[in-house]
């Protein structure tokens, strides 16, 4: 017997007689097609043919000529007319109905874990197949119990029973919502889920299908979104560059079916998949739109999301936070609050005109100000724009053009940190913070800081117990040191604790931080030749500290991240204020040797790549070398004997070893802190080769002392030639790199020239000659002196001294 499949009759097929199906009649098959018919019509001759064969038939007839015959009778016809054979189409229609009840009751024993792969896998193809052909076989599935029974064949351990009974459920599903609610019954869904983490390639595609499916339903909507992973797997798959088209596109309208369900939004906004939520925060009700930026600001929000809904949802935001009622503004101003903590999603804010808004927020009194919890946000808000480094100089917040550098707006951030709890207190310093790191506004701050006489409640900060507090104030303070020194001595001597706090931060072992690089900062940019900070600092226990500081740092002992290097060298400037104060301060002399100085600013020549330590360090040993000469001891000539005095030609001159050949008594560099017994020419002369101007300039300047009035020049010159650095010192005065440069190295050179064999053998050196022609023409009047008395030395200009004391003695 024949089967019949998807409303055809198929006489090739299987032999389904265990399956009970009723005999076929040859009334139902069509003489042209030899299969059941689906909609039968009659013609003049009396045959019944299916309606699509015989409309063939016909055309066929009418476009090659021939005449308008029966295609069984022969019989020629008068017309075409069909007409609808109903009495049989619904004999068809019950007899099929009562073969396909029949195969589907078959097929139901034959899905359980008992029958073998074979038999499982045809019953499924078939009610795949039945389904699809008739709704009303879906509802016989329904009915029958069956959508159980397939759905525990999902977790069968054959692939392709699994991969069948995933697509059975499709087809069973389509169009049926009774029959969606069913499959999504227990946890079907979550087995379903687990195909799209786990799945091959095949059951991926036929589970999100499915998935997809059962999401036409709004009412699944929220379960599909409830099964844990399912958002999240989903939101991988639609953005996934490995899977197939298939996958990736079921994946994204499965998500925007989910899109119903407000919960469904939110998971989908932690997942990363933001669209939904902006979309219902640009185009919600009013009601829909609080929730929506509510639910914004309690995100996490990657950089690129932050950038996103910031060109998306930024001015929508500031409307609601400008326009909007209470509960709307602090809806908006979480939100806006993750949004600008990233740079580049900050400065999309600054063009939406997120400024204006935010400083009425905070500097609004009486009965329309903010709670303070709002105007801390909005403070927070403002911290995280100004840290964009946008110009703000040139942003203008209302009519009058004022920016959020002018005086007056300064003058009020200033009013309110000190007016206002911790919170906001910290937040403000940080917003000073960030506009004094810009070169462009931060002269405008200093001014209305001064302006104001705030420096002084500003240092108060200090000494807060809150480190976010303190931190920021030492960050400002560090910032305007620069342009404050004076200001901020006077205001810590009226208050030596302070200070202390400072030297506390900086003396912290907890690795290295931004608080205490700044902080060493604040207190290296205090007037160097200021004695009594010097000395309170040295009460403090300061130097030592911070000396062995520099000493564990140099050594590796002690490592720190990016802040490691300005933190060295704010300690090492800290370090070097005493040998500013040598002269005025002569018990500083006995530190300075305590503590090694001159040893320390040594080893501290040799931090290639920090050009600041090694400029503090060289212009250190410059100050303590200019006290060699008079902390060197002298050793007294002896007396002459009696024999000298008797027999003088008997007697020789006493001889007196171990003398400092520069010094001319006896140096050491602890002592005297003498540069040659320190090792440190061999250093400074390596500095020369610098591209830093500035560590070129201060190592030469340290290199000087060995040639200055009071010392054996001829030795201090022999010195830097036993070093190697009269040519390094001679190309420094040809590069001529700048003004002050140029100074140093011509009286440096004059000095050298002092000797005639040096000067003998430079005289044919083409460079230095035009060099110091260039600083006689060129130089300030000193410079011109001393370039005029090098030349003579070379025999470049005429030397009459010596002719007019010839003339003299005639």
């Amino acid at each position: 017997m024949a089967e019949v499949q998807d409303g055809y009759y198929d006489s090739t097929s299987q032999s389904t007689d265990s399956l009970r199906v009723e005999p076929i009649y040859e009334s139902f098959l069509c003489p042209l097609t030899k299969q059941v018919m689906r909609e039968p019509v009659t013609i003049e001759s009396g045959v019944t043919f299916e309606r699509e064969a015989i409309v063939k038939w016909l055309n066929e007839c009418l476009s090659s000529g021939r005449r308008l015959v029966c295609p069984v009778t022969k019989k020629e016809l008068s017309n075409t007319e069909l007409n609808p054979s109903i009495a049989l189409k619904n004999t068809i229609d019950e007899w099929m109905n009562r073969n396909e009840v029949a195969k589907l009751d078959v097929a139901r024993k034959s899905l359980t874990s008992d029958s073998t792969e074979g038999d499982i896998l045809q019953a499924l193809q078939y009610v795949d197949e039945t389904c699809q052909r008739s709704r009303s076989s879906r509802q016989v599935v329904r009915r029958d119990g069956m959508i159980s029974m397939i759905a525990d064949l999902l977790k069968n351990s054959s692939t392709k029973v699994r991969q069948q009974a995933l697509e059975t459920l499709r087809s069973i599903a389509k169009d049926d919502s009774d029959n969606k609610v069913e499959i999504a019954a227990g946890d079907n869904i979550r087995t379903m889920v687990k195909f799209l983490n786990h799945g091959q390639t095949q059951e991926k595609e036929k589970a999100v299908s499915l998935l997809y499916e059962l999401s036409e339903d709004k009412a699944l909507s929220e379960r599909i979104g409830s099964v844990p992973g399912a958002i999240l797997i989903l939101v991988g798959l639609s953005s996934s560059k490995v899977e197939n088209f298939v996958i990736v596109d079921r994946a994204d309208k499965t998500l925007e079916n989910l899109e119903s369900c407000e919960k469904n939004v939110r998971q989908m906004a932690e997942n990363g998949r933001l669209q939904p939520l902006l979309r219902l925060l640009l185009e919600g009700s009013p009601d829909m739109q609080l929730s929506m930026a509510a639910y914004l600001g309690e995100l996490v929000l990657s950089n690129d999301i932050r950038v996103l809904v910031a060109q998306k949802a930024g001015s929508t935001l500031v409307n609601i936070m400008k326009n909007g009622n209470r509960d709307a503004r602090e809806a908006a101003l979480k939100a806006l609050n993750q949004i600008s903590s990233y740079e580049a999603s900050a400065k999309i804010l600054i063009e939406a005109g997120i400024l204006p808004p935010l400083i009425t927020d905070l500097f609004t009194v009486g009965s329309n100000q903010l709670p303070m919890r709002l105007k801390e946000v909005s403070a927070t808000i403002l911290a995280n724009v100004v840290a964009s480094g946008a110009r703000f100089e040139s942003i203008p917040l209302d009519h009058n053009r004022q920016t959020l550098v002018s005086e007056d707006i300064v003058h009020n951030l200033l009013h309110l940190i000190s007016n206002t709890g911790p919170a906001i207190e910290c937040k403000l310093l940080q917003v000073l913070v960030g506009l004094t790191d810009s070169s462009t506004s931060v002269q405008n701050i200093v001014d209305a800081i001064k302006s104001s006489g705030a420096i002084v409640s500003l240092i108060q900060f200090v000494e807060a117990p809150q480190r976010e507090v303190r931190t920021n104030s030492i960050k400002l303070l560090n910032n305007i040191s620069p342009y404050m020194g004076q200001e901020l001595a006077d205001a810590f001597r009226g208050n030596f604790s302070q200070l202390s706090s400072l030297v506390r931060v900086i003396a912290d072992n907890n690795g290295i931080s931004d608080e205490q690089a700044a902080a060493a900062g604040l207190v290296a940019d205090l007037p160097m030749q200021d004695s009594v900070l010097t000395r309170r600092l040295l009460q403090d226990g300061a130097f030592a500290t911070i000396i062995s500081k520099v000493q564990r740092i140099r050594h590796g002992e002690i490592r720190g991240g990016r802040f490691v290097n300005p933190f060295l060298e704010g300690l090492v400037r800290i370090v070097s204020r005493i040998t500013f104060v040598l002269d005025v301060d002569p018990d500083i002399i006995a530190v300075a040797r305590e503590y090694n100085l001159t040893a320390l600013f040594t080893d501290l020549l040799q931090m290639n790549g920090l050009d600041t330590v090694q400029i503090v360090s060289a212009t250190a040993l410059e100050k303590l070398s200019h006290q060699s000469k008079h902390l060197t001891k002298i050793i007294p000539t002896p007396s002459p004997g009696v024999c000298f005095s008797i027999f003088p030609c008997l007697s020789q001159k006493a001889v007196t070893t171990g003398l400092c050949r520069v010094h001319c008594g006896i140096c050491s560099a602890r002592e005297s802190f003498c540069l040659l017994e320190g090792k440190a020419v061999e250093k400074l002369v390596a500095c020369l080769d610098n591209n830093n101007e500035k560590v070129v300039e201060a190592a030469l300047a340290a290199l000087s002392t060995l040639l200055d009035d009071g010392v054996d020049i001829d030795q201090g010159v022999m010195v830097l030639c036993d070093a190697e650095g009269i040519s390094p010192i001679l190309e420094v005065l040809c590069e001529n790199r700048n003004e002050a440069l140029r100074q140093r190295a011509v009286w440096a050179v004059e000095r050298i020239l002092r000797m005639d064999e040096i000067a003998y053998e430079i005289s044919g050196n083409q460079n230095v000659g035009t060099a110091l022609v260039e600083a006689f023409r060129h130089g300030d009047y000193r410079t011109r002196q001393v370039a005029e008395r090098a030349l003579k030395h070379v025999d470049k200009l005429p030397n009459f001294s010596g002719i007019f004391s010839k003339m003299g003695a005639q």
